[in-house]
C-alpha cells in the first residue's frame, strides 16, 4: 500500500539556518478550525521550534491563521501544540537535544493518508561563515545546470 502525501507547507529557512543530522516524521494533536486552516495552506514556519517538557514532545510559535468561517470556535494562532511521538524516540531526542548546538525544526507539514503529519529535523544551528558557504554552492550549481542547458539544447 502506498501513502498518499500532500504536501501543506514548507520550512525553507530551516536548512539555511540548521545543519540537519537526522529526521523525525510526528503526529500532531490540532482542533478542527486548524485543520481546515492548513487545507488552505495558512501556516507560517517563522521561529517556529520544537521542544521536550515533561516527557512530552511540544511544537511552539508554529502561526496557523484563523479560519475564516470559524467564528465562535476559532483557534489561537500561536498555541503550543502536543506531538505525537513514541516514548523511546522522545528519549533519544531528549539526549541529543542535551548536546550542545543541537534543537529540533520543524521541516515539512503534510497530509500523509488524512492524518496531518510534521517532519522535524534534528539539527545544529550553522554560523555565519556556514551560511555563505551554502549560498556559494548553490550559486556554482545554478551556473553548472545553465551551461548543461545550453550545451544539452544544442
Amino acid at each position: 500500500m502506498t501513502d498518499y502525501i500532500k504536501l501543506i507547507a514548507t520550512n525553507k529557512k530551516a536548512r539555511f539556518n540548521y545543519q540537519i543530522d537526522a529526521e523525525y516524521e510526528a503526529g500532531i494533536v490540532l482542533v478542527g478550525s486548524e485543520v481546515k486552516s492548513m487545507r488552505e495552506g495558512r501556516v507560517s514556519f517563522q521561529d517556529a521550534y520544537a521542544d521536550i517538557k515533561n516527557g512530552e514532545l511540544f511544537l511552539r510559535q508554529l502561526h496557523v491563521s484563523p479560519y475564516k468561517y470559524a467564528y465562535n470556535a476559532n483557534h489561537e494562532a500561536l498555541r503550543t501544540r502536543k506531538l505525537l511521538v513514541h516514548r523511546r524516540e522522545i528519549k533519544k531526542l531528549s539526549a541529543r537535544i542535551r548536546e550542545k548546538g543541537y534543537s529540533l525544526v520543524p521541516l515539512k507539514i503534510y497530509f500523509k493518508n488524512d492524518k496531518i503529519k510534521v517532519l522535524l529535523g534534528l539539527g545544529k544551528g550553522k554560523k555565519l561563515y556556514d551560511k555563505r558557504e551554502t549560498i556559494k554552492q548553490k550559486d556554482v550549481n545554478r551556473e553548472l545546470d545553465r551551461e548543461r542547458k545550453k550545451y544539452s539544447s544544442s
